[in-house]
């Protein structure tokens, strides 16, 4: 049996948080939730008010031999603006704040060692706020929120470009 883990990823709206992940060789599975709150099996409704402490987030599960942790890293991170902490892009509260949630000792590891980097490379100006916390309880999005991309396409490639998140990839990660 091959070996899984769990990776949990805050980066804003999580439409947008799926797809980079759920097209890697070895990623299982990737689901839209909510996660860090104090509200037990919250819905998007409750979520977006900003007063659950929830973060809209994906986590996946993953098998490290084939697609390791620091490979999800580097492709998180470039998926979000790790300085803005009032949200993401158009999508503003604290629902949208960025986080990478740790399930493991060694995951809590590489992503300060990972956060430290992007701090050190001086690729931004303003500080790195993207937080790295212990992994809480993870709720699962109502059904039409997942894999959003597939089921939209046009709908997510417009929430793409509309929100400043292409833009700001392509200017602040160079891809």
């Amino acid at each position: 049996m091959k070996k899984k883990e769990k990776a949990t990823f805050a980066g804003g709206c999580f439409w947008c948080m799926v797809k980079p992940f759920d097209e890697q060789p070895g990623i299982i599975e990737v689901v839209s939730g909510y996660t860090g709150g104090t509200l037990e099996n919250p819905s998007y409704e409750q979520i977006k008010t900003g007063e659950t402490g929830h973060l809209e987030a994906v986590e996946i599960t993953f098998e490290p031999e084939v697609f390791s942790y620091e490979r999800l890293l580097e492709l998180y991170w470039p998926q979000i603006d790790p300085t803005d902490d009032g949200g993401q892009f158009f999508d503003r509260g604290s629902q949208y704040r960025t986080a990478i949630f740790y399930h493991t000792e060694q995951q809590k590891l590489k992503a300060e060692q990972s956060k430290t980097a992007i701090e050190e490379s001086g690729r931004f100006k303003k500080p790195i706020v993207t937080e790295i916390l212990p992994a809480a309880p993870f709720y699962h999005a109502e059904e039409y929120h997942q894999k959003f991309y597939a089921k939209n396409p046009e709908k997510y490639k417009q929430e793409r470009e509309e929100s400043g998140r292409e833009e700001f990839i392509k200017k602040n990660w160079n891809q």
